[in-house]
């Protein structure tokens, strides 16, 4: 019965797609500047610190010239109801966004009225498909902020269903612009031969294990070794996660997640010609230099084929954790997801 509802909620959500306009609500002459149209974000989900760093640093009166003059103008608060660490941010924090002149809206469908494109901010990944289809049905570029989806199951029917109506999509977590990365990425050490990253790892019961936060450490070694994962095995603890990939060419890396002593982000990258420590966390900013450049250009910093690789290797390693740390193929998780979608 769950795979034909859900194989019901897809066919319907495609029906409901065809004829829909492409086009955004123009802005009124008389809207302030910031709020004309063209560069008018909308956020859904007020109840992750994203959204407030996002709006802060887009509508400060002295914003960077990176931005040019993107703003967020209208957000719709929900958002979690039942992670209760989500949701009992949501009074504060549409309490904060107001202070930078955003228009707090009633429904999704209300936002998308009055904005040019989407932060998709909410933090349950399991809201993300059911949120992030209403936009895509409205022709709306659209960040989705991470986790993409809480399942690969439901990342692969968001894509498919940007691609089918030609709705670009990036989601991203910020520690893919890691402070060093650059360097390493550009060719300093030469070819990668492996890698291994770290980052804080908190559980949430709702979401697969390393959907909710370890989620930044796996994005930074994707960042680095790119894809072509063909298996994960997962050491699993109380206090620590060890995931280690191995790369149809040889090469191996590793993620470290921590739940005890001190939490930090990290790695170290191994080259044909040096071996060389990935910096601290850089902040926001960065990952919101290139969410302007996506609304400006279309195009997507971020291929959905390395995202849905990311959620296929942290489903594998959920999977190796159940088989008390066997390896997984990637293929089989692959597998699973398209069952799920009745093979859709």
């Amino acid at each position: 019965m769950q795979t034909i509802r859900r194989r019901e909620f897809v066919q319907n959500t495609l029906l409901t797609c065809v004829g829909v306009s492409m086009a955004g609500t123009l802005a009124q002459a008389s809207l302030p500047s910031f709020q004309q149209s063209g560069k008018r974000i909308g956020i859904i989900g007020l109840d992750t610190s994203h959204s407030i760093a996002f709006t802060k640093a887009l509508n400060a009166k002295d914003a960077s010239e990176v931005f040019h003059g993107f703003k967020v103008v209208a957000a719709f608060p929900y958002g979690s109801r039942d992670i209760v660490s989500s949701s009992e941010r949501i009074p504060g924090y549409t309490a904060e966004v107001q202070k930078f002149e955003v228009e707090i809206v009633d429904s999704i469908a209300e936002l998308l009225t009055k904005v040019d494109f989407v932060m998709l901010e909410t933090n349950d990944g399991r809201l993300h498909l059911e949120q992030a289809l209403e936009v895509i049905k409205a022709g709306k570029m659209m960040f989705v902020d991470k986790p993409v989806t809480a399942s690969l199951a439901d990342a692969i029917i968001l894509y498919e269903t940007a691609r089918k109506f030609k709705v670009p999509i990036f989601s991203s977590s910020s520690l893919r612009y890691i402070t060093g990365i650059e360097e390493i990425l550009s060719g300093r050490i030469g070819a990668i031969t492996g890698a291994f990253t770290f980052s804080p790892a908190k559980l949430e019961k709702t979401h697969p294990d390393l959907f909710w936060y370890g989620i930044h450490g796996v994005e930074t070694l994707f960042a680095i070794m790119g894809t072509g994962c063909a298996s994960v095995v997962r050491v699993s603890n109380d206090e620590t996660d060890l995931v280690t990939g191995t790369w149809v060419d040889g090469r191996i890396g590793s993620f470290r997640g921590i739940r005890s002593g001190k939490g930090d982000y990290g790695g170290i990258v191994f080259g044909e010609k040096g071996i060389l420590p990935l910096g601290g966390y850089s902040g926001y900013n960065p990952l919101l230099v290139q969410i302007i450049r996506f609304f400006e250009s279309g195009v997507v910093p971020v291929k959905s084929e390395e995202t849905l690789e990311i959620l296929a290797f942290m489903e594998a390693a959920e999977l190796s954790k159940a088989r008390s740390g066997i390896p997984v193929e990637l293929s089989t998780v692959w597998k699973l997801a398209y069952e799920k979608n009745g093979g859709h």
